[in-house]
C-alpha cells in the first residue's frame, strides 16, 4: 500500500509539473504587458493575471483553495504582511489570492529561471542575501512599495520549514521595517501546503484543500523589533497548531 501511495504521488508530482510548466507558456504573454505599465498599476495587472492562472493551475492539480478573514483588509491602511513558508506552492499562490495587490520579497536566483523568474520579478522585490548592499537596496525599495500605497508580502522564516516545528525562527526585516514605516503587519497563515507538496521527499504531491487564513492585524506602536517579532511569531504559531490538523 505504502508502494502504491508513493508511486500515485510522484505520478501527480509529475503531472502537477507538466501543468504548471504548460499553463505558464500560455500566461506568459499576458504578463508581458507588465513591460509597459508603471506601479501601481503594474503590480496589480500581475495578481490579477496570476489568479486565473493559479485558478487553472490548482484546478487540474485537484486542488482547492480558500481565503478566510479578508475583512481584515476592511478599512486598514497598506500593511506589511508575513506569511509562514512550508512547500514551494506557497509562493505562486500567495501574492495572487491575498486580498490586495502585494509585492514580495525574493532571492535574486529566481530572476535567471526561464520565464517564471521573468514572470515573478513583475510583483517582486529582488534581494541577493550575500550582498550588503543588495539587501540595502532591497530594503529601500520595500520602502517604496509601502509608500506607493501596496502590501509588502515578506517570508519572516527565509527558506522553507523542513522541521516537525509550526514555524522557523524569524529573521528581523519586516518587523524592522513595520516600524520604520509605521505600517501593521497583518499575519498570514497558510494550512496544508506541507503535506501536499512536502520539501521532502523530493517530488511528491497529494492533492487536497490549501487555506489561507488572515489574522488581526498588528500595529507597531508600542513594540521594539524583538518584541513585535515574538508577538507575531507567537500568534502564527499558536494559530498553526490549533488549525492546520483540522485540514
Amino acid at each position: 500500500m505504502k508502494l502504491l501511495k508513493n508511486i500515485i504521488a510522484r505520478t501527480l508530482a509529475i503531472w502537477a509539473l507538466l501543468v504548471f510548466t504548460s499553463t505558464m507558456f500560455i500566461f506568459f504573454w499576458f504578463y508581458l504587458i507588465c513591460f509597459l505599465l508603471p506601479d501601481p498599476y503594474k503590480t496589480k495587472y500581475h495578481r490579477s493575471v496570476s489568479q486565473i492562472w493559479m485558478r487553472l493551475f490548482l484546478f487540474l492539480v485537484g486542488c482547492s483553495f480558500s481565503v478566510k478573514g479578508k475583512d481584515v483588509f476592511k478599512d486598514i491602511e497598506n500593511a506589511v504582511i508575513v506569511c509562514n513558508h512550508n512547500s514551494l506552492i506557497d509562493i505562486p499562490i500567495s501574492t495572487p489570492f491575498l486580498p490586495r495587490a502585494n509585492k514580495t520579497i525574493a532571492k535574486k536566483s529566481f530572476v535567471y529561471v526561464p520565464i517564471f523568474g521573468w514572470i515573478y520579478q513583475f510583483a517582486s522585490v529582488l534581494v541577493d542575501r550575500k550582498d550588503h548592499n543588495s539587501r540595502k537596496e532591497s530594503y529601500d525599495k520595500m520602502n517604496w512599495v509601502l509608500n506607493n500605497g501596496l502590501d509588502m508580502l515578506i517570508y519572516p522564516e527565509g527558506t522553507r520549514n523542513k522541521t516537525t516545528e509550526p514555524l522557523k525562527s524569524f529573521y528581523d526585516g519586516a518587523f524592522k521595517l513595520s516600524i520604520e514605516a509605521q505600517k501593521p503587519i497583518i499575519p498570514v497563515v497558510l494550512l496544508n501546503t506541507k503535506k501536499i507538496l512536502p520539501a521532502r521527499p523530493i517530488l511528491y504531491f497529494t492533492p487536497g484543500k490549501i487555506d489561507m487564513h488572515i489574522l488581526a492585524a498588528i500595529y507597531p506602536q508600542g513594540y521594539d523589533k524583538d518584541s513585535l517579532k515574538k508577538a507575531v511569531f507567537d500568534v502564527m504559531a499558536n494559530y498553526y497548531l490549533e488549525n492546520n490538523d483540522k485540514n
